[in-house]
């Protein structure tokens, strides 16, 4: 499976507008009122239409058509956690290339930072704009919500992935894999790589991300069983994916902790900033470093044995699964109700499992062997 990522460029635009306070006579107030029912941002209130399309949709209760025809012209928009982040940049433009293949209108907009709030808006902005769905990567399972769910009052459909947000605020996640897989196999896979035995850190993304979280509570889940008792995770540490951040968090666990045996860096920015500062310094060799990465990043650091391997899934096919979905929400073949199914392309036919999640597949393990096989 030889993938290619294609290069391209978004951007977006935000819009802010200021109005002056004005005295509001009783014929004003109703004009006011009338204004905020048509307002696309939402006011303070809902009206009771409003709370019971919401309601209808977050059940599952409207009917699913699986045999209606995909929506020409749709506007979808990819929201990443940061715009410049490689990894979620071959994500979304796959997204992107998918949408034109079915006559769909894909954009991918963005914050240069992955900070919790930095998202919300261009939420905004993309329902001021009337896009028909929001494909998101949340930094923060619920700042983000109120916006999200602002947008779904508005029938426009919410796919998360990658990261996903609180499970009311979307109508579907898209996951790369199964969180408890993705974390139990980076213990599995680095305690056989220092002999199931001595101290290990984490270097992950940011303190909120939903995807670092759920997997490095499933590390800790499998570092409880007892084959791991001569194993010691001493810390979690954040490099933000941030690339000098986390080149610099790699420094501070390798000098604050002398006698570290591994890092597992589960981000794809994480394990290439610390690659970089293992390569050329005197832990080379000396240190396991495992986690999640892309062939591209990392094969440099594969032959020259800074890393003996790694993981991932195909990051274009999880947003070409993510279009795909987003656009079957927005035609009406799917509702987010456990149990449907839709047709995603080249994937095949997909199942839409509980709470709304649609699990693209296992991760591959990168090594010396295979990793010229990939190209992404």
């Amino acid at each position: 499976m030889r993938t290619t990522a294609s290069a391209r460029t978004r951007t977006s635009t935000r819009r802010t507008s200021t109005r002056p306070r004005t005295r509001l006579t009783a014929a004003g107030a109703l004009v006011s009122a009338l204004a905020c029912t048509l307002s696309l941002a939402g006011c303070s209130g809902t009206t009771k239409s409003d709370a019971e399309n919401d309601a209808k949709d977050k059940a599952g209760s409207a009917k699913a058509d699986p045999g209606a025809p995909l929506k020409k012209g749709m506007k979808l928009a990819f929201l990443p956690k940061q715009i410049n982040n490689p990894y979620e940049k071959l994500i979304d433009e796959a997204g992107i290339d998918a949408a034109a293949g079915y006559g769909g209108k894909a954009k991918e907009v963005g914050p240069s930072d992955a900070k919790a709030s930095s998202q919300v808006s261009y939420i905004n902005t993309l329902v001021q704009q009337r896009q028909d769905a929001i494909l998101i990567a949340a930094n923060d399972p619920n700042a983000v919500c109120g916006p999200l769910k602002q947008a779904m009052k508005q029938r426009i459909k919410v796919v998360s992935y990658d990261s996903d947000t609180a499970e009311d605020c979307r109508q579907l996640f898209i996951n790369q894999a199964s969180a408890e897989e993705i974390g139990r196999s980076l213990i599995r896979r680095t305690a056989e790589q220092t002999g199931h035995k001595g101290q290990f850190a984490i270097l992950s993304a940011t303190a909120n991300a939903t995807n670092q979280n759920a997997w490095i509570k499933y590390m800790k889940k499998e570092l409880k069983k007892p084959r791991y008792k001569d194993m010691k995770l001493v810390k979690t540490a954040y490099g933000d994916d941030d690339d000098q951040k986390s080149f610099q968090e790699t420094q501070g666990l390798l000098k604050a902790y002398p006698k570290l045996k591994a890092v597992i860096s589960p981000t794809t920015v994480g394990i290439a900033a610390a690659a970089r500062y293992i390569s050329d310094s005197s832990y080379k060799g000396k240190i396991v470093l495992n986690g999640l990465g892309t062939p591209n990043q990392m094969r440099k650091y594969v032959k020259d044995g800074t890393v003996e391997e790694f993981s991932l899934w195909d990051p274009q096919k999880l947003g070409y699964l993510g279009s795909y979905a987003a656009a079957s929400l927005v035609s009406g073949r799917i509702t987010g109700k456990e149990g449907e199914k839709f047709k995603a392309g080249k994937l095949g036919e997909r199942t839409v499992g509980k709470n709304g999640e649609v699990v693209l597949g296992p991760p591959t393990v990168f090594d010396e062997k295979n990793i010229d096989d990939y190209d992404f």
